[in-house]
């Protein structure tokens, strides 16, 4: 339970357990955190969509993802864009992401990754309530593959430091065997999804291992930010169909 209360903590501004939970295995419970998530983001974007059109309440779900998650990965997509972009070494790299200020590359980001959810968002009808579900979801178990495949790049300390000590073993993946069970309840969508999923995970690592070599808790931010984007863009296709 701590494990599961520390993940909710770290992921979310739900107040819930005694302040300042920490348990380091806490990782393996992301999927959990992200469909719990997914049902509030849902029931929200039900209740809403009482009282607006579509693209307001598009707006309204970005708005709310963003509220509910402290915008933790909001920030580390900014962060990351700013020491990623251009030909600069890892060391300068990883300085530039530790500064609090946000750049200009970091801005358009941040700006281009919320119209893309809001683009998705507001063109998706078919299975909406299950994919609003389980995409969140989808978008924190990413975040698995990153502790699983690439070293951390602070290791005289981080945020994410402590959650890297230990190995990530294959059996801390079962929530995303749960997602892949409900994500064919979508039906041809489902299967799209999956796939959407495997590509993005794969391109993204594949960049920060070619342009760094490591990871850090912001590029685990911005991996989940960039995955949830492109998964809202991409089960959209095909609009109303």
């Amino acid at each position: 339970m701590n494990r599961l209360i520390s993940a909710i903590q770290f992921l979310s501004v739900l107040p819930i357990g005694k302040p300042g939970t920490f348990d380091k295995g806490m990782p393996q419970c992301f999927p959990l955190v992200g469909l719990i998530l997914g049902i509030m983001l849902s029931v929200f974007d039900l209740f809403v969509s009482q009282f607006w059109p579509r693209p307001v309440v598009a707006l309204l779900d970005v708005v709310f993802l963003a509220f509910v998650t402290g915008a933790l990965h909001l920030d580390g997509l900014g962060d990351t864009a700013d020491g990623l972009y251009g030909n600069r070494p890892r060391e300068k790299a990883l300085a530039i992401m530790k500064d609090s200020r946000i750049g200009a590359m970091g801005l358009v980001a941040v700006v281009c990754g919320l119209a893309i959810k809001w683009g998705g968002l507001m063109s998706l009808d078919a299975h909406r309530c299950l994919l609003l579900v389980i995409i969140p979801a989808y978008a924190r178990a990413g975040m698995l593959f990153g502790f699983r495949f690439l070293k951390y790049g602070r290791p005289g300390g981080g945020t994410g430091h402590a959650l890297f000590q230990d190995p990530l073993e294959w059996s801390a993946f079962w929530g995303l065997l749960a997602l892949f069970a409900l994500s064919f309840f979508a039906g041809w969508r489902g299967i799209w999804l999956n796939l959407a999923f495997g590509i993005t995970i794969f391109l993204t690592l594949w960049y920060y291992k070619k342009k760094m070599g490591c990871i850090t808790g912001d590029m685990l931010g911005a991996m989940c930010e960039i995955t949830e984007s492109a998964l809202f863009l991409m089960v959209a296709v095909g609009g109303q169909a």
